[in-house]
């Protein structure tokens, strides 16, 4: 009972430490199952899934902004979202959220909409360079609700999306035998490219419809 609870403890300090404000906290499975969310705190899977969240916000970019009243994806948008695919093919055992944001300029279900879009625009890019939709998920938006710069006029920071580590795909065969350490410790290579057939010239200039 000891160990469980002192895993709890270590798992809440590191969530609240590394949580920047305006991003959402990781998902435990089914909204309201407390069952699903003991077992991974037994099994480690919860601690493991801080733990390469805090690895890809250190290693990749998880943020991109837009224009205002836009989902269109800019050229350093598609190029933040270049080394998040290629961060996210090397660990195919991990399922990944993105999260809409707006700043407040517009009404709350107008933003609300425009969020998600944002995220819809993020995660189509995103499958295009190589990552399976199935381990991607485009979160209803929290509009204007969660501001990085606190003001009520246009601001480009509040404009934006997040991409986190959201657990371990169920059943994955690498994940089996509980070796989630193995992936959490697996070596990234920064020059990985992109698979055969996929370009960095990707025009997603009609990703706001």
């Amino acid at each position: 009972m000891i160990k469980q609870i002192a895993v709890v403890g270590l798992v809440l300090a590191v969530s609240a430490c590394n949580r920047e404000a305006g991003l959402s906290t990781i998902d435990g499975g089914t909204f309201g199952n407390a069952t699903f969310h003991n077992a991974q705190i037994m099994n480690g899977d919860k601690q493991y899934t801080v733990q390469l969240a805090n690895r890809f916000a250190e290693e990749a970019p998880s943020m991109v902004n837009f224009a205002f009243d836009s989902a269109r994806l800019d050229q350093t948008a598609r190029a933040a979202l270049d080394r998040q695919a290629a961060w996210i093919r090397q660990f195919p055992e991990v399922r990944f959220r993105v999260y809409g944001h707006t700043d407040a300029v517009g009404s709350h279900a107008y933003n609300k909409r425009l969020g998600l879009r944002r995220a819809r625009a993020v995660v189509s890019y995103l499958a295009a360079r190589g990552v399976s939709r199935s381990r991607l998920e485009a979160v209803v938006s929290f509009g204007e609700t969660q501001p990085l710069v606190v003001t009520q006029g246009r601001e480009r920071k509040n404009r934006r999306t997040v991409t986190e580590v959201n657990g371990f795909v169920q059943n994955h065969p690498a994940l089996l035998d509980g070796k989630y350490a193995r992936v959490i410790y697996r070596e990234y290579i920064e020059s990985a490219v992109p698979p055969s057939g996929l370009g960095n010239d990707l025009s997603f200039s009609n990703a706001a419809q």
